[in-house]
Order: C-alpha cells, then sequence, then structure tokens
C-alpha cells in the first residue's frame, strides 16, 4: 500500500478523542501481522481503548521510537466543503481530510515504510508507539512509554513525535494544564451585596489574579524567545454556572483556566501560589458566610513541557533525517515531554502544517507526505548495517 492508500485507510476511521479506538486499532494491528511484525497493546482499564507498540530489528540498545495518536478532534459545528472521514484530493496537491494532518499522515508514512524496514538489515531497532486520547489530554501517552520501557529488555534511546511541523526539527513544546475552580458562595437579594458573598465578585478577584500572575512572570524575565509568545501564558476561557437573576446574589460560579508554562516555569508552582490566595480570600469571606469555599481540579492533565538540550545526540539525528538544520520551538501541548520525562531523548518531527489542524477542511500537502516518505528511508539508511 502506498503512503496514500494508508492515509485513505486511516482518515475512514471516525475516531475522536476520549472514543474508544478499537476499530483503527484492529486495523492497525493487521497490517502489521501482515508484515509479520509482533506487536504489544496497552489497554485501557475497561478495555475500550488501546496503544499500541512493535519492534522491528534487533533486541539491541539504541532504537528509535516513531510515535503519534490514532485519535483525531470533532468535526461537528465545522463547515466541511468534503466529507471529513473520506480523504479527497482536491486537485491542488492537498490531501483533505479530518486527521490527514494531526497526524494520521505521519501514522500513514511509519506504516507505508513498514515493509522496507522489516527487509533492511537494521543494526538499531525501530518502534512504533501509537496511542489513544492525545486531543483530549495527552492521557494515553506515560502508560505507553512506560510499558515500552518495561517491556523490551533492551532500551530504546530516542523518541520521535510526528506532531506536524513541516518537517521542521523541534526541541521545545511548552507543557499545558487545565484547571477548574468553583467558587461557593451565598444567594441573597442584591441590594444585600454587602452581607452574603457573591461567587460571581470572588471569581472575578480569582480570574485577575491568574492575568496579573502572568504579568509578574513577564516583568520578572521569565522568556523564552523560542515560543510564541515567548512567555508563560495564563487564560480563562470558560465562565459557567453563574447565577440565576441580575437581581439575585450568585451562590455559585464556575471558570475553567488553563496554563502553558515554557520549560523554565512549572504549572504546579503556579497553582500552588493561586491556592494560596484562595486560602486568603476564604478566610476573609467566612467572616459574612462560613460555608464559603473554593475549590479547584485537574480538567485537563498536567503534560509537561519539552526542552531537548542542543547538545544531545538526538538533535543531531534529526537534523540529519530531516535534512534540516534550524531547530524550532512550538506552543502546543504534545506527547514529546512525556516520552521525555519517561527517559528518551525527544524531539517533534511529522509532516504537515499545524495551521491547519484542528479546523474545518483539514489538509497535508502531497508533498509533505513526500518529505514523510524520503525522512523514513533516510532512517532506514541510517540505522541499516
Amino acid at each position: 500500500m502506498t503512503v496514500i492508500d494508508i492515509l485513505t485507510k486511516l482518515v475512514s476511521f471516525p475516531v475522536l478523542g476520549g472514543e474508544s479506538n478499537i476499530s483503527i486499532a484492529k486495523w492497525i494491528e493487521a497490517y502489521l501481522t501482515e508484515h509479520g511484525v509482533a506487536y504489544k497493546n496497552v489497554p485501557n482499564e475497561d478495555g475500550t481503548k488501546r496503544s499500541i507498540h512493535c519492534r522491528i530489528g534487533p533486541a539491541v540498545d539504541g532504537g528509535v521510537i516513531l510515535s503519534g495518536h490514532m485519535d483525531v478532534v470533532p468535526v461537528k459545528g465545522q463547515t466541511w466543503v468534503t466529507d471529513p472521514f473520506v480523504l479527497t484530493d482536491g486537485g491542488d496537491g492537498k490531501l483533505y481530510g479530518r486527521g490527514s494532518c494531526d497526524m494520521k499522515g505521519f501514522i500513514a508514512c511509519c506504516l507505508a515504510a513498514l515493509p522496507d524496514m522489516v527487509r533492511a538489515q537494521l543494526s538499531k531497532p525501530i518502534y512504533f508507539a501509537f496511542s489513544y486520547d492525545e486531543e483530549i489530554g495527552c492521557l494515553a501517552a506515560p502508560d505507553l512509554a512506560a510499558d515500552i520501557n518495561d517491556y523490551y529488555d533492551e532500551k530504546p534511546a530516542y523518541a520521535i513525535i510526528g506532531e506536524p511541523s513541516m518537517m521542521q526539527p523541534v526541541v521545545g513544546q511548552k507543557g499545558m494544564v487545565i484547571y477548574k475552580t468553583t467558587v461557593n458562595g451565598s444567594a441573597g437579594h442584591s441590594s444585600r451585596i454587602r452581607q452574603e458573598v457573591s461567587a460571581i465578585f470572588e471569581s472575578a478577584r480569582l480570574i485577575l489574579w491568574l492575568e496579573n500572575k502572568m504579568n509578574q512572570l513577564i516583568e520578572a524575565g521569565h522568556i523564552d524567545d523560542r515560543f510564541t509568545p515567548p512567555h508563560t501564558t495564563i487564560h480563562s476561557g470558560i465562565f459557567e454556572r453563574s447565577g440565576i437573576a441580575p437581581n439575585v446574589i450568585s451562590d455559585r460560579a464556575t471558570f475553567y483556566w488553563d496554563v502553558r508554562v515554557i520549560p523554565k516555569d512549572k504549572s504546579t508552582e503556579i497553582r500552588s501560589e493561586f491556592e494560596a490566595y484562595c486560602r486568603e480570600l476564604e478566610l476573609e469571606n467566612r467572616k459574612r458566610f462560613p460555608a464559603f469555599t473554593i475549590v479547584t481540579v485537574e480538567d485537563h492533565s498536567d503534560v509537561p513541557a519539552l526542552d531537548t538540550p542542543e547538545h544531545y545526540a538526538i538533535v543531531s539525528l534529526i537534523k540529519k533525517l530531516s535534512g534540516e538544520d534550524k531547530l524550532d520551538a512550538v506552543s502546543y501541548a504534545a506527547e514529546a515531554g512525556q516520552f521525555a520525562e519517561a527517559g528518551f531523548q525527544a524531539v517533534i518531527c511529522g509532516p504537515g502544517d499545524i495551521a491547519q489542524a484542528h479546523r474545518a477542511n483539514e489538509f497535508v500537502a502531497k508533498e509533505q507526505l513526500v518529505k514523510g516518505t524520503e525522512f523514513m528511508n533516510t532512517l532506514i539508511k541510517e540505522l541499516s548495517v
């Protein structure tokens, strides 16, 4: 099968983040089996989802992991010109379909190169590592990376995560976490605003604290010019359940906020300072309403940042494989930081433009798939005897 044949099949599986991915997993597993490659599943607790990993080549240290995710984001509410789950050649050098760019194009390049990998006399192994639920929080990657460490006697050295980067090597990635904060105030007539505790007012104070904290970090010189913007961002995007009428003091409000940290900052430290401020507000407001509380929980698991030093061997390798010397950094979250935490030198490099991800009429340029195929061919030669 050509890379386009495989991508056509992969796009046809409408597996959204959070949903069962068994259908696409089974197809990939059958393809691996057809080429004589044994694989290992890493299922979730109830068996409705599973990651896949496998090894091609000898069981020796120093191999390369090629990692991608099988799930995609929803298309509901978007205006598509074509069927999003039918890969469509637009006649303009682009292939349209959900996941064509993010990131089934990379998986297709991996699978299309599999026959050549199997035939090659590899001196170092190549591993595939395909995960689920990346799009709702990079949920499966930690277990997948841990299972790779536990399952094989040998130790892979490198992990290349194929997020769309236009085949540009990426060595830096912001970390990300989303929190949900719920404020419990006291209901009452709006004329009693000084006697009651408005959940809306207190939520507003908390949100302003978050903005001020972001600005404080910038003013303190927490800058990393590799990123756009070059600093940690803190943002509240949803404010809900906040009152029943204009003349009734709100007794409950919930807001969500996300933190995207540059590698030198820690989301845990930001949350710790936020919690300290929450305790101050609780002490003050319990004088008027003893049941006043502020509760914050994770709504999107904490995805670690990536900061691969330029002297690491993976950097010279990815430059050789991609044919690109320039190194980049990205502000979106990905599984690369999780593979790095598991002990693998990690980078991001894959076909497609991240600007096309998550939007209507997502596409991958055919030229990018050609580059992805060349990348795989160069990897095979690099790891061959």
